[in-house]
């Protein structure tokens, strides 16, 4: 390396790691309202109206049959997921769901981080299509078999008990499922969000057309330090990248940008 090309490098690590200290700041804080926002959904919606879970498959979910909440909450949501994605790639799952925060926390915990590339970790990511797979089959082809599970608007505890009394196995299995998998995420990092999400499957098919990105430049010596920090254990622009910005101070090269990728 030339002491020009020395110079250029020492001159960006600093910026980098300065936005992307900038950007984990503001990251949590998307993160915190999200939780404020969505996770009322998500600790009320499962048992009881008014709320709805609508990044969970909620179209299995009985709070949906809440007179006047289907249509005005939980199809906008899945207007906007989309368009989300075309434009942000996965930053919904790094940036605003509540599950990912949750995952993020335990996955501080968890003994093996999983941030390196090796057979598993290529493959694992293919669960997330599975369990994408598994969702549409149960909300399309089983006719949403949650949706005769009696509901209660009144305390949340007995709410939860009356669902868990008149809930089916299947419900009951899947609910178990996911939180076997959090759960997991305390032996594996991130397991839910990395390797069984069926949100997540949707959104890896999305991402690869979207504007904005984390990426890298040609300057890659393929080191694997982002890897090394990324708390999904990815590359940019590989899966489970969700555009979360950890990674940009941490290259040593200054070669990764966040920002629309142009063509050469």
């Amino acid at each position: 390396m030339s002491n020009r090309e020395e110079a250029v490098a020492v001159d960006v690590a600093p910026t980098a790691g300065t936005t992307s200290r900038a950007l984990t700041l503001w990251r949590r804080l998307s993160q915190l309202a999200g939780l404020a926002i969505l996770g009322q959904w998500s600790f009320y919606g499962i048992f009881r109206c008014p709320f709805i879970v609508p990044f969970l498959s909620c179209q299995n979910c009985p709070v949906i049959t809440c007179h006047g909440r289907l249509f005005t909450m939980f199809w906008g949501f899945w207007l906007l997921l989309p368009l989300s994605a075309l434009l942000f790639g996965r930053a919904f799952c790094g940036w605003a769901c509540p599950g990912g925060l949750v995952t993020q926390l335990l996955g501080k915990l968890a003994r093996f981080k999983l941030r390196s590339r090796n057979l598993f970790t290529r493959l694992a990511p293919w669960g997330a299509y599975l369990g994408l797979a598994i969702s549409l089959y149960v909300w399309l082809v089983m006719n949403q078999p949650r949706s005769n599970i009696p509901m209660r608007v009144g305390e949340f505890f007995p709410a939860v008990a009356l669902t868990f009394e008149h809930a089916g196995i299947l419900w009951l299995v899947r609910s178990f499922l996911v939180l076997g998998f959090l759960a997991l995420g305390l032996l594996l990092a991130n397991t839910w969000c990395r390797f069984a999400c069926p949100t997540g499957g949707l959104l890896e098919l999305v991402k690869r057309w979207s504007l904005f990105k984390v990426y890298q430049t040609d300057k890659c010596t393929d080191c694997d330090k982002c890897l090394q920090v990324c708390e999904m254990g990815a590359r940019p622009e590989t899966a489970n990248c969700t555009n979360c910005g950890d990674c940009l101070g941490a290259c040593p090269q200054g070669a990764i940008r966040i920002g629309r990728k142009r063509s050469l």
